[in-house]
């Protein structure tokens, strides 16, 4: 990577709001030039000579060379560079979506004999592809407790050749000691990744926390209008190249209008998330007052048992939050989801409108069985107005109560 773009400290931008508006528009161009860098599609790229086409094989894998439709354009260029600056990481590489950015990094590290430990709180697809995708490889998985902290020492083996974070945990939220993990496996010369999707790199960067692979679910908070699929993976060399190797052998290729939609919406990220943060706490704090809920999974409620991790590392929250109902029929619980009207039913999150799901978090645990006895539901709070998604969360209530009798 030239010195001139190299992410972090060097960079003449210091703070990532900044970052976010100028990061990935240093493309060469003649006279004047565009404010958004143009979307470039092309599968095959020529060359004018057998000279050049040799020279260019061996710099397929830097990370702004154009050789080969697959490999990226300057739109996937341009993303990738404002990620790696923003996620204050040598490289940055965009996938087709989150899971695939799962898939390549565990595909890149692990093999056959090999063990992996892996969060017992992960997302579901995750948890998947390691009782399936892995295990018919041959690779082994361990589950552990998220609370595990530096304990996670005591589960490395000597075949453990990667820890698979996330925080919080999907469904319940629960924290994790993520330095205390990373000292663990450095220690031992174990690779870790985290799927950062929840706190992206504004308000948690995982590499400056010891982190060795950041990965989020780009189709969340950097696409930002439930518009495009989108995964990626910011790390540092040699791992890079590890990485990045193993997509292409995978073929994994993004479509230059998809990274050119990932681009954009990063743009806005900072002021996005600082709404999602505010609307989400505050939805958050309401439910805890609600007679008819039982706990609110939210980190950065005072109350939350992960909230002094939350607090120590995180620099803020988003609009992505769970809750356990009392214990009602389901007739009461489809009163009140059926009826909402500014709370979609789907799933995928982070874009500008709020959602609704309900989860099921003891299909999902293994490590630390789940002891909840009502329903549960995911929340996401969009950008609407939320006094007035407090409101129809009150109009549910009061049709749970109806059926609930």
């Amino acid at each position: 990577m030239p010195e001139d773009r190299k992410p972090g400290p060097s960079s003449p931008f210091l703070h990532d709001a900044t970052l976010l508006g100028h990061a990935g528009r240093d493309l060469p161009a003649r006279g004047g030039r565009a404010v958004n860098p143009p979307v470039v599609r092309a599968s095959t790229v020529v060359f004018d000579s057998l000279a050049d086409w040799t020279d260019a094989m061996p710099r397929r894998m830097e990370p702004d060379f154009m050789q080969y439709g697959r490999f990226g354009t300057p739109s996937h260029f341009a993303l990738n560079d404002a990620l790696a600056r923003l996620e204050g990481a040598e490289a940055a590489l965009a996938l087709p979506s989150g899971l695939a950015a799962i898939v390549a990094t565990y595909l890149a590290f692990l093999g056959p004999g090999d063990h992996a430990l892996v969060a017992d709180t992960v997302y579901a697809p995750n948890r998947n592809c390691c009782n399936g995708l892995l295990k018919r490889i041959g690779v082994e998985t361990t589950f552990y407790d998220p609370a595990v902290g530096a304990g996670i020492a005591e589960l490395i083996r000597p075949e453990t050749k990667l820890i698979f974070l996330e925080a919080p945990g999907s469904l319940t939220f629960e924290m994790q000691d993520v330095p205390a993990i990373a000292e663990a496996a450095r220690a031992r010369g174990v690779v870790t990744a985290i799927d950062n999707t929840w706190a992206t790199p504004l308000y948690f960067k995982p590499l400056a926390h010891g982190v060795d692979v950041s990965i989020m679910a780009g189709t969340k908070y950097v696409v930002g209008h439930s518009d495009a699929m989108l995964g990626t993976i910011a790390t540092d060399a040699p791992h890079y190249e590890r990485i990045k190797k193993t997509i292409h052998e995978l073929g994994y290729a993004v479509g230059p209008d998809d990274a050119w939609l990932a681009l954009r919406g990063l743009r806005t990220l900072a002021v996005r998330l600082a709404r999602h943060h505010e609307t989400g706490l505050r939805l958050a704090e309401w439910l805890q007052g609600r007679s008819e809920v039982a706990r609110v999974f939210h980190p950065a409620l005072p109350g939350d048992p992960g909230h002094a991790l939350w607090r120590r590392d995180f620099a803020g929250a988003c609009g992505l939050f769970g809750l356990e109902l009392q214990p009602v029929p389901e007739a009461a619980v489809a009163a009140l989801v059926d009826g909402l009207e500014l709370f979609g039913i789907g799933a995928s999150w982070g874009g500008y409108e709020s959602l609704v799901l309900p989860t099921r978090p003891e299909k999902l645990r293994s490590a630390v069985p789940w002891s909840g006895r009502g329903p549960t539901l995911r929340l996401h709070a969009g950008l609407e107005d939320p006094q007035d998604l407090i409101d129809d969360l009150a109009a549910g209530f009061e049709r749970l109560r109806a059926v609930a009798g």
